[in-house]
């Protein structure tokens, strides 16, 4: 059975008229927040996707159909479906971040790196100069394979051929075999 205060407030979302998030704030936002306790412990987290809810729900307002759903059931589905995206990015987010604990980037000593290869530049010179300038392009330069292939008036295909070559010569000098 739907309360005068549910058709109000759908009445009031279909119209666009912003006393409806008042409302809706005021009669559902504790609900709201409690499914969104559920998936995420974090307080404050827990908050920002109320807040996040409340702008989806308003962003949406004129799909809401009271023929599929009730009103607390799609406030609902909202709140958690963004629950559980934020720990979905949260998650993403963790994992793609560099674990310093973890990295032996900072663990390196001087005496484990070759010291032939630190001088690149100076080796570059040896491999033939079209595999050079492709090389220098990308490495020190800063270019990405289709800006040097602009920049150089070169066809993509053949920066990417040069680039393999030109790594592979370098390959040679560095670890003769």
């Amino acid at each position: 059975m739907i309360t005068a205060i549910e058709k109000e407030i759908v009445s009031l979302l279909k119209d666009g008229d912003k006393k409806a998030i008042t409302l809706l704030y005021e009669n559902y936002a504790d609900a709201l927040y409690g499914v969104i306790k559920k998936v995420i412990s974090d307080d404050d987290t827990a908050q920002d996707v109320l807040q996040e809810s409340f702008v989806k729900i308003w962003r949406y307002a004129k799909k809401y159909d009271a023929s599929k759903a009730k009103l607390f059931t799609w406030l609902y589905r909202i709140a958690y479906n963004s629950a559980i995206d934020k720990v979905r990015s949260y998650k993403n987010k963790q994992d793609k971040e560099v674990q310093i604990e973890t990295s032996s980037v900072y663990k390196i000593t001087s005496n484990e790196l070759n010291q032939d290869v630190l001088d690149l530049r100076k080796h570059l010179g040896v491999i033939d100069e079209k595999y050079q300038i492709v090389i220098n392009a990308l490495f020190f330069e800063g270019m990405t394979q289709q800006e040097a292939s602009e920049e150089l008036s070169i066809p993509l295909g053949t920066i990417k051929s040069r680039l393999k070559i030109g790594l592979r010569e370098l390959k040679k000098i560095y670890d003769p075999q």
